[in-house]
């Protein structure tokens, strides 16, 4: 266990930002650290393979790589499962699922492609356990496969991390269609807020004054008091074969002695009441109450919480839901669910008049699918960082808010 390949799945446009976080995290440099698209792979141990899970707040999960060969029918995918030493993982008594992805693979069916995969495993364990194979679970196994399809190569992993690892444990009260937890990190990075190489945070107040349930400024106040994105989680790996109960205690407790007092200001606000009850709730929960302050209040009337910072948000959109407050009740007659034209934009037109008259020497910077938004907003951005939020394209802009900003609309 003391020279494995794993691979970190995140984010299209996070790639970059994790790499430097597992730099951080490990210490691997050059050809044992590789950022590709869709993840980083890098050369660790089991210990490394644990504490990546608890502190990466970047990442979605935690592979290990387990076999990589060409294929060309299915009959390949079970000599090549057959071949992974499975019973070093886990147990027949245990159980497990396998999740199939593909990326132009010439096979036409991926259910027949995972049953094949399944065979191997169940056929193996027979083989070597006196006819005991483990059983599928497909909403809490013991052990996840993933295996990956490209266009003639077959990759298969086993899973260390369970549950997707945007889920820290402590944001039980949440909204409609809200912000997972690594992409809001990922916005830290991206603003120059949060480094994820170093781990400091800039001493600039940050405020989300769309703030939802909490999840932008929850995920700031961790960082900033050192706390473990996966402090307050269970991992696959616990119960994998190798897992080291005493390993991982000493890990979490070294983790733990690392924690400290906010240094910096971080502020969110909501139209919602009830969301920003819900963001105290989980701010309680994730550690942090003392080091957010939450308040009730427009996004269009809010003044600035502090002189000058920086302003993170993932206002309401299309796919999510729609804007609310002022520009919503101006139109069919207020609530959340409503705005005042159907794609949001007098919502970002009054937004960016705000912070142009109340928010000088800000720096704001908003996630959004519309690409067009600079314009909607009569702002111009002086950075656009590609990302995605699930299946959406996005970009992160940002804003420099300065007196009498605002351009002309043409």
């Amino acid at each position: 266990m003391n020279d494995l390949s794993l691979f970190l799945p995140c984010a299209a446009g996070v790639e970059d930002f994790l790499a430097q976080e597992v730099h951080a995290l490990t210490g691997r440099v050059g050809q044992d650290l590789l950022t590709l698209r869709g993840g980083v792979r890098v050369r660790a141990d089991w210990r490394e393979a644990m504490k990546l899970n608890l502190h990466s707040r970047l990442a979605q999960r935690v592979l290990i790589e387990l076999a990589h060969a060409p294929y060309r029918s299915e009959n390949d995918l079970y000599a090549i499962a057959s071949g992974v030493a499975w019973e070093i993982w886990f147990t027949p008594k245990q159980t497990f699922k396998i999740e199939t992805t593909a990326q132009h693979s010439p096979l036409t069916s991926l259910n027949f492609a995972t049953l094949r995969i399944k065979d191997a495993i169940a056929d193996r364990f027979r083989a070597k356990a006196n006819g005991v194979r483990p059983s599928i679970e497909t909403q809490w196994p013991d052990a996840r496969v993933f295996a990956h399809l490209a266009t003639d190569q077959c990759t298969l992993y086993i899973d260390t991390s369970g549950e997707p690892l945007f889920k820290r444990g402590w944001r039980q009260d949440k909204g409609d269609a809200p912000l997972k937890e690594t992409l809001a990190a990922a916005m830290l990075a991206a603003s120059g807020w949060w480094n994820p190489e170093t781990g400091e945070v800039a001493g600039e107040p940050l405020y989300d004054p769309c703030c939802g349930s909490g999840t932008i400024a929850i995920e700031a106040a961790q960082i900033a008091r050192g706390i473990a994105a996966g402090s307050q989680r269970r991992f696959g790996f616990e119960k994998l074969l190798p897992f080291q109960p005493h390993v991982w205690s000493g890990l979490k407790a070294t983790s733990s002695q690392r924690a400290t007092a906010p240094e910096v200001a971080i502020f969110g606000s909501d139209v919602s009441h009830r969301m920003v009850d819900f963001a105290e709730r989980n701010a309680e929960r994730a550690g942090v109450a003392e080091a957010v302050q939450f308040r009730g209040g427009d996004a269009l009337q809010r003044m600035p919480p502090a002189e000058s910072g920086v302003i993170v948000l993932n206002p309401p959109y299309g796919e999510r839901i729609e804007v609310g407050g002022v520009a919503a009740s101006r139109g069919k007659g207020g609530g959340r669910e409503e705005a005042q034209t159907e794609d949001g934009g007098e919502f970002f037109v009054q937004l960016a008049s705000h912070w142009k008259k109340n928010y000088a020497g800000w720096t704001a910077w908003v996630l959004t699918p519309d690409l067009q938004l600079p314009k909607r907003m009569r702002l111009k951005e002086s950075r656009r960082v590609p990302m995605w939020n699930g299946p959406i394209e996005c970009r992160l802009f940002r804003f420099d808010m300065v007196a009498g900003s605002a351009r002309t609309r043409v």
